[in-house]
């Protein structure tokens, strides 16, 4: 669904702040959405994508920076929602200049959004921008909380699941659960990997091909499409596209 407002989706309560930046030097188009600041400041990630179309973006924007609103205070986390999205361009570009840019487009909101790592980006991009803006997290720190955050989500997915299975299923472990993966990025990789450790029996799709086949090899996998994944006749969908 295209927003019909720049403001916010007809469904949201409106965004404090939405901050369009371009750098035609880098190829920068960038989308920062700002929901809310009323617990703190706006905190969420950056994605980097090939979205069909601006509005795509925007649209992406708007709904993610709500979400973390309400993760945030889910939490009780002293912090608001937002969430930026940067328009991948199209074939080869420089990206270091690139996050270079989106780290002054950060900077220039002057801490009402810290930025982190999301789908298409890395902790490698994060520490670059760290000499355009200071409001950037997930910066690996030795000895100290940090670095990429995939990991510690697919964990907290995959205890779910393991609650989920006893209180629904009735099973005192996942081995033999039927779990349908839908995506296998860095989150949904590493929580197939923890499901195979216990034993779950794993339906998986992605639109890469050869992450599907790697998870075939690697965990005896069952590949599915796309398209009838979420149809997959499993005991447990975990959605991670």
């Amino acid at each position: 669904m295209n927003p019909t407002s720049l403001f916010g989706l007809p469904e949201q309560s409106p965004h404090e702040r939405v901050l369009l930046a371009t750098d035609p030097a880098t190829g920068l188009k960038a989308i920062l959405a700002v929901h809310s600041t009323a617990r703190g400041p706006a905190f969420g990630g950056c994605r980097l994508w090939h979205y069909e179309s601006e509005a795509a973006a925007l649209n992406d924007a708007l709904r993610l920076s709500q979400g973390m609103s309400l993760k945030n205070a889910l939490a009780d986390l002293p912090f608001g929602g937002g969430k930026a999205v940067i328009l991948k361009p199209e074939g080869a570009f420089d990206r270091p200049a690139l996050f270079a840019a989106f780290g002054r487009a950060v900077q220039s909101l002057a801490g009402a959004y810290i930025t982190a790592e999301d789908v298409g980006t890395t902790t490698s991009d994060m520490r670059g921008m760290q000499a355009q803006t200071s409001y950037v997290s997930g910066i690996p720190r030795e000895g100290a909380f940090g670095g990429d955050p995939s990991p510690k989500t697919a964990w907290g997915v995959f205890v779910s699941i393991q609650a989920g299975a006893r209180l629904v299923l009735g099973r005192s472990s996942l081995e033999g659960v039927r779990v349908a993966l839908q995506g296998l990025g860095a989150v949904g990789w590493h929580l197939a990997e923890f499901l195979h450790k216990a034993g779950a029996k794993l339906v998986v799709a992605d639109v890469d091909a050869a992450k599907v086949e790697r998870a075939v090899a690697q965990f005896g996998a069952t590949a599915a499409s796309v398209a009838d994944i979420l149809a997959a006749d499993v005991d447990v969908l975990a959605p991670c596209a």
